[in-house]
């Protein structure tokens, strides 16, 4: 034989002992061989119920030393989760002393704790195991026997369920209420042909000894008809008012096989972590009495809201994976809940039938013996005068056994015995006479003078008829199925009145409220910052105060010497957001799933929120519409900063698993710039670092089907310039003349109103630049018309601006029909004029977007400065001009990121004189803490 072949053979042999001898529990009594041997070990030595607790290293030690020569540590561990009322739904052994507890307590040591079995064990699984109802086969050593299988007198598999994984499968079968249980079975035995969902009417879900809550019926559906599915459990919860005039969330039960002292940590750490907000206090008051952990809100926190982060974020909700799978004639097989219900009444039947069996051979040995002491008595004085006659016991044994005997009395019950050996003659010349056997004999032998009294003849012949009449219920039991039946249902009722009358304990939610953690988030507009590390957060929008433009501004992030706030954006609470990685792939997370902190906390680190690679960073965002039946007419547009564009449908985007999803395979030195949604009446803009920008259709980009391409060229750059903003603006087709006139109507409109293109004496309007050269003083002006009144007005109506800020703080708002609308591909125009570079690093464009008149807008510096000003203080300018200062950064600061705050209605106008010093001062102080790397001001 090779050593290949001794190999295959060798692990065969060494799979099949571990499914079949260790892993995987038999389905009729639910049991695996150290449990069976811990329980027939206790019940050979008389450890019973009723009897006194004996040293658990006593059973160890007998377990170990007969049937089960494995290392005691392992026999010691089972027969403890025998023992534990957290882990068996009925406990199967009775301990006295420290067998754990349900923070992960270890158990005593052996020596330390006592045991013994408990009832239901004894008088339902190990009943009968002494009349020949189950196999036996020899120990290890075969010096002893052990049976196979225990007579268990309920469905030990489904009522405690079981837990194994063997060589290429596993089990994990749920612990399931008694009485329903035996219900079940006793439906089946009414009628065998019930239906599977007829069972789970009764069976209705798993019963866990924690109790807690099984949520939705999916899953125990699939569960039971299948034999694999997953079932969702929650801890038992209730809403308390506390003393401080807020509510506290009290969980009184856990889910099944939850370490509590486990759960209790994990709450603190996504508390610690931000996961969770409104929590202020964790307590555990279990006692004996009963389980009790304590969950302290703030005022302002709502209770459902927390708790259903609590069952987002922790073990206080998990899944219990159920997979039936079970030894079944020798073989694993996958079992649906009528699969065990019909193999476990299969099962009873042959117990009863061979407990039957020798119940009536036994009857009859009995009844053939006092058979013989009738006829003895029927014929006392020949009896009497052989024994006196022979001259020892043999002589007088083999002279009774070669006589016929008169057997009129006892031939009633001779016939019941169907003997050949003891058979009474109708015909012949031994007719009505009988022989008596060896055991007859020696019974007679043995007889004491008192059974020769009246009363003793009385009593042999009461003994004999209750005999006949269990001879003849055991016939009828073996010849009749339905009687047979009947029987059986009756102990299953008897089991079920003696041990099955507890309720449930894990209660069932109908709904699987996939949704109410949402329902409950209120919806607030949120201000989202990400700093250049990684760190995000999110900040309602009222906490920021509106300032006039030129402001100090305020702190708006306590960051590090080495990090800075990036990127910020503003949406609802209920907004889907799609990230994008450096690494081209997509994650998506609703805003709300965000940490929440205030405009000085740092925030959270992407990395423990999305799971990201080593080395991948997060490098731009696309707040989605939350209604995705609109994502089929929309599309999303990719700008790299190498400058291509790519199109795809938004419904590519509607199923991201937690994983991510991969958006776009990037060039090495490429970021993802921007993503955008569009429809294709839009025109797609791309501002570039150095000051260029170009406008085109979105129709020019082709839908691409893949996400695995970098797209086409959008704009050609020069030098090290790269793309750093994408536009979105509405398409609109007016002719050159119309679009000059229009500029120069407005442009006096303005000029009309006071609204000049620079603010008037005012330092920073000296770097104002000439006109742009597609403007109307341009060569590109084209021929003077008029316009009517109803033109002009329908031109302002779809008149847009574009916001562009530059790093030193200078910014403009221009119109969009500055933009003309050219190919795809080429160099750009004029977006604004950088001025002219002061000390060794000039100005770059931060960001162009578009704006709204009533928008606000927040700038942020590298040195964690933020300021929020109304858009209309922003003079509108041409497009290659330099602006007005919107931003007064210090010498070596920067702004680095520009926002856009919609639709603000009720925004406070803040001071800017008066309170310049204080905000100045306040940031002082905060920078100092942080440079000192005192972080008590973080959240």
């Amino acid at each position: 034989m090779t050593i290949e072949e001794e190999m295959k053979q060798s692990y065969l042999a060494y799979a099949m002992s571990v499914i079949v001898s260790r892993a995987l529990p038999d389905v009729r009594d639910g049991l695996k061989p150290v449990h069976r041997r811990i329980l027939y070990a206790a019940k050979t030595e008389g450890y019973d119920w009723n009897r006194a607790y004996r040293k658990s290293a006593r059973i160890v030690g007998d377990v170990m030393g007969q049937y089960h020569p494995h290392g005691d540590q392992a026999i010691y561990d089972a027969m403890v989760r025998m023992a534990q009322d957290f882990s068996m739904r009925e406990e199967l052994i009775d301990g006295q002393g420290n067998f754990g507890s349900m923070d992960g307590d270890p158990p005593a040591a052996m020596r330390y704790t006592e045991a013994r079995l408990t009832r239901l064990a004894s008088e339902a699984l190990l009943e009968d195991i002494d009349k020949d109802t189950v196999d036996f086969q020899p120990n290890y050593d075969e010096s002893t026997s052990e049976p196979t299988v225990l007579p268990a007198r309920y469905p030990n598999l489904l009522v405690n369920g079981a837990g194994g994984i063997a060589v290429g499968m596993a089990t994990n079968i749920p612990p399931h209420n008694l009485g329903d249980v035996l219900e079940a079975c006793c439906a089946y035995v009414d009628n065998p042909d019930i239906s599977l969902m007829d069972l789970i009417e009764i069976v209705q879900a798993p019963d866990f000894p924690t109790g807690g809550l099984i949520v939705g019926r999916s899953g125990i559906l699939k569960a039971y008809t299948e034999g694999r599915g997953s079932i969702l459990m929650r801890g038992r919860t209730s809403f308390e008012p506390s003393e401080e005039d807020a509510q506290r969330i009290v969980i009184e039960d856990v889910p099944y096989q939850v370490n509590k002292a486990r759960m209790i940590e994990r709450i603190a750490e996504v508390v610690r972590e931000k996961q969770v907000e409104g929590i202020s206090a964790l307590r555990d008051e279990s006692d004996r009495q009963g389980l009790r952990v304590v969950v302290e809100l703030k005022r302002d926190a709502d209770a459902r809201v927390v708790l259903n982060q609590l069952y987002r974020f922790t073990s206080l909700q998990t899944s219990f994976g159920v997979n039936m799978l079970a030894i079944d004639g020798g073989r694993p097989k996958q079992m649906t809940l009528k699969d065990v219900i019909v193999a476990f009444v299969e099962f009873r039947e042959e117990v009863i039938r061979r407990r039957t069996a020798y119940e009536l051979g036994k009857a009859r040995e009995r009844m053939i013996v006092l058979a013989g002491l009738i006829v003895a008595v029927d014929n006392i004085d020949e009896m009497i005068a052989l024994i006196r006659a022979a001259p020892d016991p043999v002589a007088a044994r083999e002279e009774m056994m070669a006589r016929d005997w008169p057997a009129q009395r006892a031939e009633p019950y001779i016939s019941l015995i169907e003997d050949p050996r003891i058979s009474v003659p109708q015909e012949g010349p031994r007719a009505g006479t009988t022989r008596l056997t060896e055991e007859q004999a020696r019974a007679i032998l043995e007889l004491r003078l008192q059974r020769l009294t009246a009363l003793e003849r009385d009593r042999i012949g009461e003994e004999l008829q209750t005999l006949a009449d269990k001879v003849r219920e055991y016939l009828q039991i073996l010849e009749s199925r339905p009687h047979l039946l009947a029987l059986l249902r009756g102990e299953l009722v008897d089991i079920k009145d003696r041990f099955g009358q507890e309720g449930r304990r894990t209660g069932i939610e109908d709904s699987e409220f996939e949704h109410d953690i949402e329902d409950l988030i209120p919806r607030e507009e949120m201000v989202v910052t990400v700093t250049h590390a990684g760190y995000v957060k999110r900040v309602p929008l009222s906490t920021y105060r509106a300032q006039k433009r030129g402001g100090k501004g305020r702190s708006g992030m306590a960051t590090r010497e080495e990090d800075f706030v990036s990127r910020l954006f503003v949406c609802d609470t209920h907004t889907p957001v799609l990230f994008f990685s450096s690494r081209g792939m997509a994650y998506k997370q609703k805003v709300y799933r965000l940490p929440l902190g205030t405009p000085q906390a740092r925030g959270k680190p992407f990395v423990n929120l999305l799971p990201l690679e080593e080395g991948e960073t997060i490098s731009a965002y696309l707040p989605l519409p939350e209604d995705e039946e609109t994502w089929g007419q929309l599309f999303a547009v990719f700008v790299t900063s190498a400058g291509t564009v790519r199109r795809n449908r938004l419904s590519d985007f509607t199923s991201v698993k937690a994983n991510g999803k991969i958006a776009m395979k990037l060039d090495e030195g490429t970021r993802l710039i921007g993503v955008q949604v569009c429809s294709e009446n839009d025109d797609i803009l791309l501002a570039t670092a150095a000051g260029k920008a170009i406008r085109f259709p979105v129709t020019d980009v082709r839908v691409f089907a893949g996400r695995d391409s970098v797209g086409v060229r959008g704009i050609k750059l020069l030098g090290d310039d790269q793309v750093i903003s994408l536009s979105i603006l509405s398409h609109q087709e007016i002719a050159v003349e119309e679009r000059d006139a229009y500029l120069r109507w407005a442009a006096a409109q303005r000029r009309a109103q006071g609204e000049t293109d620079a603010e008037e004496g005012a330092p920073e309007a000296e770097g104002n630049g000439p006109e742009s050269p597609d403007g109307p003083d341009g060569p590109d002006g084209g021929v003077a018309v008029e316009l009517s009144e109803a033109r002009l007005a329908e031109l302002a109506e779809g008149e847009q601006f574009l916001l562009t800020t530059a790093t030193d703080g200078f910014g403009k708002r221009t119109s969009a029909y500055e933009y003309r609308i050219a190919g795809r591909g080429g160099q750009g125009i004029a977006n604004i004029d950088l001025g002219r570079p002061k000390g060794s690093e000039p100005a770059r464009v931060v960001a162009t977007f578009p704006t709204e008149p009533d928008d606000q807008i927040m700038l942020v510096t590298d040195a964690g400065q933020l300021i929020r000003s109304p858009i209309h203080d922003v003079r509108i300018a041409s497009r290659s001009t330099r602006g007005v200062r919107l931003f007064r950064v210090a010498e070596d600061e920067h702004v680095v990121s520009v926002a856009r705050i919609a639709d603000l209605e009720n925004g406070e106008n803040g001071e800017n004189g008066e309170n310049e010093e204080a905000e100045l001062d306040e940031t002082v102080e905060r920078s100092e803490a942080t440079a000192r790397g005192d972080d008590s001001h973080e959240v």
